[in-house]
């Protein structure tokens, strides 16, 4: 009686066990297999996770039914893994805990800031401006220099390798803004005299200039490697804005910025709309791409 009874208690302990170790498989599992998923929008929710997290149940609860012993040895597996990604700069406990934060944020905390101005209230005020700054930004967008795609396809690149499953193309160039934007350093014209630099010239004198060699720059980057880009011109300042397309693909676009800047406390998405058609803020003033606007007071839109 007391071996049965030992036996059934061993039984229970083992069970216990077996299920939590499930839980310890799940909670990092999910998230990685998220990564391979492509964005899921529910209306407005975001669910990408959500059923990565019931695809991790079912394979741990498949693994539990079939071979039970397995479930621990999965378990250390991963955790070694995780472990030895520590020291490789890969896939970590930290973006464990980061992914599941940028769930949250999307979910209740980042909300969307249109702004409301004279660009999106009336579009057509802008659309047949033409002068002299528009011809001279305009000449000064070279895209298709050899110099210039070079440096962007190097750049794109860099950042955000392990998210380009999920979301394509976003991570170039999200990639290329981030370089752009850590490594840009802002230095004035002479006084009274503007001059417009073209990207070539920004590269090849180390990422120095003010804000309308910034756009030109980041502009004419993001278009050779297959972005759409436009210039505005507001009270004492220029900066870049991309186009997005419809409103489903910037929920996409708003759930890559809040995964791929985690570091940085985002609480809007800037952006402007008008018909439908959404742009995003890729100044140099914002620490990620949407984030706030230097001043809203539109002088003029240099559409590429």
């Amino acid at each position: 009686m007391a071996v049965s009874h030992a036996g059934k208690h061993y039984r229970t302990t083992r069970e216990i066990l077996t299920q939590i170790t499930g839980i310890l498989i799940i909670i990092p599992l999910a998230p990685f297999i998220c990564r391979f998923i492509q964005p899921v929008m529910l209306g407005e929710w975001n669910i990408d996770l959500i059923l990565a997290i019931i695809v991790s149940i079912i394979f741990v609860r498949l693994l539990t039914w079939l071979i039970k012993p397995m479930v621990f040895a999965v378990f250390i597996v991963l955790f070694a893994l995780l472990l030895f990604n520590q020291f490789r700069d890969r896939y970590t406990f930290n973006n464990v805990f980061n992914d599941y934060k940028s769930l949250v944020k999307q979910t209740w905390t980042v909300r969307e800031q249109k702004e409301a101005d004279a660009l999106s209230l009336n579009p057509h005020l802008f659309e047949n401006v033409y002068g002299k700054t528009t011809r001279l930004v305009k000449e000064k967008v070279q895209f298709q220099d050899s110099v210039v795609r070079n440096f962007s396809v190097e750049h794109s690149l860099q950042y955000f390798k392990e998210y380009e499953i999920k979301y394509g193309l976003l991570t170039r160039y999200f990639s290329l803004f981030k370089y752009v934007n850590v490594n840009f350093k802002y230095v004035p014209d002479a006084q009274k005299d503007e001059y417009y630099a073209t990207p070539r010239e920004t590269i090849l004198n180390g990422l120095g200039g003010d804000c309308d060699d910034h756009s030109i720059l980041m502009a004419s980057c993001m278009m050779s490697i297959g972005a759409r880009c436009r210039i505005v011109i507001v009270d004492g300042h220029m900066y870049p804005e991309m186009y997005v397309g419809n409103k489903k693909k910037f929920d996409v676009l708003q759930q890559a910025i809040i995964q791929l800047f985690q570091d940085y406390d985002i609480h809007r998405i800037y952006y402007h709309e008008n018909n439908g058609d959404y742009w995003i803020n890729l100044d140099y003033t914002a620490d990620y791409p949407g984030g706030p606007y230097m001043n809203d007071k539109v002088r003029l839109v240099i559409e590429l």
